[in-house]
């Protein structure tokens, strides 16, 4: 059981509908051409780096362009090595995003 793989289903259509984007503006953000996006929309298979990019750039609103890999090290050390630390800032910068918005 431990070694199940939990496939976690996006429905790139309908994720593109509801931000209410053409084909070429929504998939362009993630570096895939429209028609290989049309393609994904219609059921072929998603690569999980297209479908992990899709989640973060379209239902996390991340600008994956202003991530650096010192970033990404900086987070996984901390998640590791400082799980409490972790999680105090985690909720800071929670807290702090819902006052901005």
């Amino acid at each position: 059981m431990a070694n199940t793989k939990v496939i976690e289903r996006i429905d790139p259509r309908e994720i593109r509908r509801k931000l209410g984007l053409n084909q070429q503006q929504f998939w362009s953000a993630l570096g895939v051409t429209q028609s290989g996006g049309s393609r994904y929309e219609s059921g072929r298979n998603m690569p999980r780096p297209v479908r992990e990019l899709l989640r973060l750039v379209h239902v996390e609103q991340i600008d994956v362009k202003n991530i650096k890999q010192e970033d990404w090290e900086v987070a996984d050390y901390l998640r590791n090595e400082e799980p409490e630390l972790f999680k105090t800032l985690k909720k800071a910068a929670r807290s702090r995003s819902k006052k901005v918005a």
